[in-house]
C-alpha cells in the first residue's frame, strides 16, 4: 500500500457530538479542531426536536497531535459547550457499527 494512502487511513477519526441544541455548537467544535490542525473531511448534523447530533469525519494535519490529545481537548470543549463530544479512530467506529 502506498505510504501516503496508508498514513491517510491511519489518521482518520470520527467526532460525534450530541446534546441539547443551542447556538455555537458547530462553531465551537470546528474552531477547536482547527486549533489542533485537524481537517474536517465530512460532516453531518441533525436536529430532532431540541436534540442536536453531529458526526464529523476528520483527519490529522501536518502538526499531527496524537489521538489522545484530540480526545482530551474535545472532551473539555464538549463540557464548555454543554454537549457530549467523543473522538475515536475511524476503524474502531466502523467496526462498532458493523456489529
Amino acid at each position: 500500500m502506498d505510504s501516503e494512502l496508508k498514513r491517510d487511513l491511519m489518521d482518520n477519526f470520527i467526532v460525534t457530538v450530541a446534546g441539547v441544541n443551542h447556538v455555537g455548537i458547530v462553531a465551537g467544535v470546528s474552531t477547536a479542531l482547527s486549533h489542533l490542525d485537524v481537517s474536517i473531511i465530512n460532516i453531518s448534523q441533525t436536529l430532532v426536536g431540541d436534540y442536536f447530533t453531529m458526526i464529523m469525519e476528520c483527519t490529522l494535519g501536518a502538526a499531527e497531535p496524537n489521538l489522545t490529545v484530540v480526545q482530551e481537548t474535545m472532551s473539555v470543549v464538549g463540557a464548555q459547550l454543554g454537549v457530549d463530544v467523543r473522538v475515536q479512530s475511524e476503524s474502531i467506529f466502523d467496526a462498532m457499527h458493523r456489529m
